[in-house]
């Protein structure tokens, strides 16, 4: 396996590729999508521990993800036993990626435990455990603070963590490395990336205005509001169905044509 440098307007081919493959397997991708989801909350309801287990289970499910877009993508239909293809790769690797998601999860406390020293904890607490978000808490200055540091240490928690499930699954790396070729991989096309990151955030953007727009027109301003939420998590069906076209192009195996460097030489 050998890490693979693209340019920039990559990041915009893996937008379209994301799009082609949810509309590839339209309905395969959306109800994966959701049981994701529902599997992370129902994981989350769980008293104590919940929070914590839906954190752990988020890096083997994301695979789940993944592995739906490569079968999508070969043109076979995605069943949602998929989702647990991370608890059928043998006891090594499923060890492998218990690891990583209990990196992820205490990884993400940490981002919480720092986030509270600005707000006393509330914005954690929130997060963590529900509670009530109404205008009065949103325009708190210490909250918006606590918000603001968690955002800013969450990007390169998620560059860490990027490639790390798919490189422990499919090529099975080490979580320590995985972690490290993930944060490399992304760092070597963070111009790819970019595109990417500022591409999705303006899909959602531009599509939130649309809708907007078009049911304004139609003066259904409320049904306008009631369509945010659907027409939000199928953009975010359709941001995972790309994030298996960026582990694809940034690790090529050996018999594909020569890269610039070696995954094993970069350590």
């Amino acid at each position: 396996m050998r890490l693979n440098l693209v340019p920039a307007k990559t990041g915009l081919s893996w937008i379209k590729q994301g799009v082609r493959l949810f509309f590839r397997q339209p309905l395969a991708m959306s109800g994966l999508f959701f049981m994701f989801m529902a599997v992370l909350s129902l994981a989350s309801l769980i008293p104590l521990i919940g929070s914590l287990l839906a954190l752990a289970l988020l890096p083997a499910a994301t695979l789940g993800l993944m592995a739906a877009s490569k079968e999508a993508e070969h043109g076979k239909f995605p069943m949602p036993t998929i989702l647990a293809t991370a608890f059928r790769a043998g006891r090594q690797r499923m060890h492998a990626m218990m690891v990583l998601g209990a990196a992820y999860a205490a990884a993400f406390l940490i981002m919480l435990g720092i986030s509270a020293l600005f707000d006393g904890g509330d914005f954690a607490q929130l997060y963590l455990f529900g509670g009530r978000l109404d205008a009065e808490v949103v325009n708190d200055p210490d909250f918006q603070a606590a918000m603001w540091v968690a955002l800013l240490i969450y990007a390169p928690m998620s560059v860490l963590f990027w490639h790390a499930p798919a490189l422990v699954h499919w090529h099975d790396v080490a979580p320590a490395k995985s972690l490290f070729f993930s944060a490399m991989a992304c760092w070597k096309n963070k111009g790819a990336f970019t595109v990417y990151a500022l591409g999705w955030c303006a899909l959602f953007l531009l599509t939130g205005v649309l809708v907007t727009l078009l049911f304004s027109t139609l003066g259904s301003p409320q049904l306008a509001a009631a369509s945010m939420l659907p027409v939000a998590l199928l953009l975010a069906a359709m941001f995972f169905s790309s994030v298996y076209g960026t582990f694809r192009d940034c690790f090529v195996v050996d018999e594909d044509p020569p890269p610039v460097a070696r995954v094993d030489e970069i350590a």
